[in-house]
């Protein structure tokens, strides 16, 4: 049923799509079917036909902030990775769709002289997940540039349309609603020169390259920092640097990064979160929060 109600969809449709594949920790069982419109349009054809076939819906982005558990998802996974359109809007605008990636937006904002975007420096994963998450660092978040944004209906593929006032912003979340799928933000910059763009941006990258590791598999920051505190240096604290179970670690260069250190299942990398957790509350009585999305079946 499944394969009949999705067969001929325009763009990038796969069946029993191991989602390992588009995940930067390389971990995840397969999807029934994977799908990567190249236009909204088809997106929101696609959400049409899959509420009409009762096909559920799990959308995702360039999984650099992803889990997917060992047994995979079930329904349709909704990539907006080949959603790439980025456009000028104004003078200090820009229009941009979810696939494309910080990096990218962060050095046409550069070329253009646009300040506001330095906080993307060395920061991995695309625009949309980057909305869903108000990712940011110290140089700031998406909420201080986000005019508005753009998301389509699972239930029946319309698209929506909301102010930065009506996302919900705040540290590492916002309340756009996860039965849809943001595919499109709209972001106000503002002049600065060229080299003080770079510098702030080589600052923080040069910052991120001594503290987080390097050429392994990873989700990125595991866990949300506390308030006033950081879940490095509390996981640190518990002696956890370099635990590990199966191919997942700890990694001993920055204690809130699990990476796959190679064969690592979502089991591993659970079980590890499991531990960690526990000690940080056994220790400090601070209960971690999930930073990193986590989804599919065990």
């Amino acid at each position: 049923m499944l394969r009949s109600a999705l067969e001929g969809l325009p763009g990038d449709l796969r069946f029993d799509e191991p989602m390992a594949r588009h995940t930067t920790l390389r971990i995840g069982g397969p999807a029934d079917a994977w799908y990567a419109p190249a236009i909204i349009a088809d997106l929101s054809a696609a959400l049409a036909r899959a509420a009409a076939a009762g096909v559920p819906v799990t959308a995702v982005g360039g999984g650099s902030n992803l889990l997917v558990r060992d047994g995979g998802v079930r329904g349709l996974v909704v990539s907006t990775r080949n959603l790439r359109r980025l456009e000028r809007r104004g003078p200090t605008g820009f229009i941009v769709e979810a696939g494309v990636s910080t990096g990218k937006l962060l050095l046409e904002a550069t070329a253009a002289s646009l300040g506001g975007l330095e906080f993307l420096g060395g920061v991995p994963g695309s625009v949309g997940g980057g909305l869903i998450m108000n990712a940011g660092t110290y140089l700031g978040e998406f909420k201080d540039v986000t005019v508005s944004v753009e998301s389509v209906r699972m239930a029946d593929g319309q698209i929506v349309r909301r102010a930065r006032e009506a996302c919900g912003f705040r540290y590492r979340h916002s309340d756009l609603p996860a039965d849809e799928v943001v595919v499109e933000g709209e972001f106000e910059l503002r002049p600065r020169p060229r080299g003080e763009i770079e510098t702030d941006v080589r600052a923080l990258r040069d910052r991120r390259h001594q503290r987080e590791p390097k050429g392994v598999a990873n989700a990125g920051s595991i866990f949300k920092n506390p308030p006033n505190q950081f879940a490095g240096k509390l996981i640190e604290e518990c002696g956890l640097k370099g635990r590990r179970i199966g191919g997942a670690e700890v990694s001993p260069k920055h204690a809130n990064w699990i990476v796959n250190t190679g064969g690592a299942t979502a089991a591993d990398v659970l079980g590890l979160v499991a531990e960690v957790r526990a000690a940080v509350s056994r220790r400090h009585g601070i209960d971690l929060e999930m930073e990193v999305k986590v989804i599919g079946q065990a």
